[in-house]
């Protein structure tokens, strides 16, 4: 009994550190675009999460109404981790500009990035509206519900997105992590392999593969998935975190924060 659940908590802690590397971390329809905030001759910061956190930091604090500065802003604390502070940021813009779509996502991702799943979800619903739904933001409150355990509802919101979206990977990602959550390995494999096969698919995508498919024992197989294409020191990185990961059948430590795989994600 003790084996089995501390493969449970290895599949709770494992695949929630994956849907915030490939989940959360992001669709752009979301709050990614924050429209033109730079000239030609002023480089984007947007490269260096620190500087980015001082550059739109200054601009914010000179006008903290300007929708896009404060998404900006918002975005570039969430990937340097001060979600905290994402949130307290986004949530004051909200509040200047209540009706904007664009905030309430972004206020939204930054209060689930910051562990406030049920208000995540209630902002993220004022977000759209079914007359207008945008599949990028569906996906994320699938997430946000798998993470509040609510699986198969989360599932209709996958399924959602995807008539959208039909094959859309982030989304085929987001739904077979849903599936490990429910420890439906096998379920969870055909759907990523659904994710992966897409041209579209990008690095996380391989990555929760190669989780999923090291989850059910084959190694070697996972071990070839998460090196594919990938430069030497980044591949080692990530084969590294993969076997961390597995490591924690026997001793597994909750609350972990993300690994490698979370680099491979965008900070959106």
């Amino acid at each position: 009994m003790r084996q089995q659940s501390s493969f449970a908590r290895l599949l709770a802690s494992a695949a929630v550190t994956a849907i915030l590397a490939a989940g959360l971390g992001g669709c752009q329809t979301m709050s990614d675009v924050a429209g033109p905030l730079t000239s030609r001759a002023d480089a984007s910061p947007d490269a260096d999460p620190r500087r980015a956190v001082e550059v739109y930091g200054e601009r914010y604090r000179a006008d903290p109404k300007d929708v896009g500065v404060a998404l900006a802003y918002g975005k570039a604390l969430r990937a340097t981790g001060q979600r905290a502070q994402a949130a307290a940021v986004l949530e004051q813009a909200t509040i200047a500009h209540p009706g904007n779509k664009a905030l309430l996502a972004g206020f939204g991702r930054a209060l689930a990035d910051n562990g406030n799943l049920q208000q995540a979800f209630d902002v993220l619903t004022r977000a759209h509206s079914p007359d207008n739904p945008d599949w990028g933001i569906l996906s994320v409150q699938g997430t946000v519900l798998d993470q509040l355990g609510r699986h198969d509802e989360a599932r209709r919101y996958y399924a959602s997105a995807l008539k959208i979206v039909p094959g859309e990977p982030s989304v085929l990602s987001n739904l077979g992590l849903s599936y490990v959550l429910s420890r439906d390995l096998p379920k969870a494999e055909e759907v990523l392999r659904q994710a992966y096969g897409s041209d579209k698919a990008d690095a996380r995508v391989r990555q929760n593969l190669g989780l999923v498919v090291g989850l059910q024992g084959r190694f070697a197989e996972a071990e070839t998935i998460v090196r594919a294409d990938l430069p030497a020191e980044e591949a080692a990185a990530n084969v590294a975190y993969l076997k961390q990961m597995l490591s924690r059948k026997d001793n597994p430590r909750p609350g972990a924060g993300p690994g490698p795989m979370a680099s491979l994600g965008r900070a959106g």
